[in-house]
């Protein structure tokens, strides 16, 4: 069976406009006004969940707001609003727009099947948000950049893999103590992780952006080859997309990645810079 990244990969690199720029910058921002909302009336949240029977009977505009509900309703909010915009930021600048999209809707579209598929078999009507959708977000965030420290509380410096791993026990403890089958919407939730990551992790090559020391004679040779066989002059190392695909776009190379990376003009000044 194929790897499904290579279908997502190839569609991504067809469909280099696919999706919504700067997505995570609009879902914060209905974040923090559903939170005001909340703020005001908490009942307008409960209009915002998913339901199931309720999207039956009419109330269809659960498909989309149950997507933004705030990951927390405290005043603990908005540093979640902060920390899941600038993951989204990152991961989509990594990625690139496509890409980012399809990862985050995919998740969308798992958890909203599967409440419908629980609700139609059991007759259970869970109410949903999109809180596994962050998780799973930041698992891929963590896969990624493992080293990255970040200021947990403000003040600690710790690693991402350090959080990644108490979440996932966290999340595992949620699986076994809940129970069955609404302790399997978190799995489906974050398929799209282990569809995205999950061949990253068994090989044990995190996916963040560094290189070791550059032999600029053997990277010549390597992008001569790659010339010779894909018949392609320059290729962008976020989107993938080649001068023999797009004739009319621009390339360059960037002066501050280390190594011989080249970027489309979409990505030359919106990447994260290769580093040693």
């Amino acid at each position: 069976m194929k790897d499904p990244m290579i279908y997502i990969e190839r569609f991504c690199r067809n469909h280099p406009n696919f999706g919504v720029r700067n997505l995570m910058k609009y879902v914060c921002i209905a974040n923090v006004v559903f939170w005001l909302l909340g703020a005001v009336n908490p009942v307008l949240l409960s209009y915002l969940r998913f339901d199931p029977y309720l999207v039956l009977h009419g109330q269809i505009w659960r498909l989309v707001t149950f997507a933004l509900y705030p990951p927390s309703t405290g005043m603990l909010a908005f540093i979640a609003f902060y920390f899941y915009y600038w993951i989204g930021s990152t991961l989509e600048q990594y990625w690139g727009t496509a890409k980012f999209n399809v990862y985050f809707f995919s998740g969308i579209l798992l958890t909203l099947l599967y409440g419908f598929l629980i609700y139609f078999i059991t007759g259970l009507r869970i109410q949903l948000n999109a809180e596994y959708v962050y998780l799973s977000m930041f698992f891929s965030f963590a896969a990624m950049f493992p080293d990255m420290q970040v200021l947990l509380f403000f003040i600690i410096p710790i690693k991402m893999k350090w959080l990644a791993l108490v979440d996932a026990a966290f999340f595992i403890l949620g699986v076994v103590t809940t129970r069955f089958p609404v302790n399997l919407l978190p799995v489906v939730a974050v398929l799209n992780f282990f569809v995205f990551c999950g061949g990253t992790l068994l090989r044990g090559l995190p996916r963040r952006p560094t290189v070791n020391t550059v032999n600029f004679r053997r990277e010549s040779a390597r992008i001569r080859r790659e010339q010779r066989d894909k018949l392609y002059t320059h290729k962008c190392a976020v989107c993938g997309r080649t001068d023999a695909d797009y004739p009319n776009l621009e390339f360059r190379y960037c002066s501050r990645c280390a190594g011989y990376h080249c970027f489309c003009q979409d990505h030359i000044n919106n990447h994260i810079h290769f580093t040693e």
